[in-house]
């Protein structure tokens, strides 16, 4: 069960975070990879992220008033 990585830049990142952690290349990459899988797992999709703040758009009131150049030229004072 061994990997070997071709990638220049993958095994001189995989070295620098063994390094500074004082692990082994094994221990580096299984922690690495363990905590990205938790973070994936553990993710909020951007549906429930942005849930609230739908939810609070949604109860404002429908004013009927046509958000168009006209209507921003006016708040802007340039009718």
């Amino acid at each position: 069960m061994a990997f070997y990585i071709r990638d220049e830049t993958t095994d001189a990142a995989v070295r620098r975070l063994a390094r500074l952690k004082n692990q082994s290349l094994t221990e580096a990459i299984r922690h690495a990879v363990e905590a990205e899988y938790e973070r994936q797992r553990e993710r909020v999709p951007l549906a429930e992220r942005l849930a609230p703040l739908v939810g609070r758009y949604r109860a404002f009131p429908k004013t009927g008033a046509e958000a168009d150049k006209a209507f921003f030229d006016a708040l802007s004072g340039d009718e």
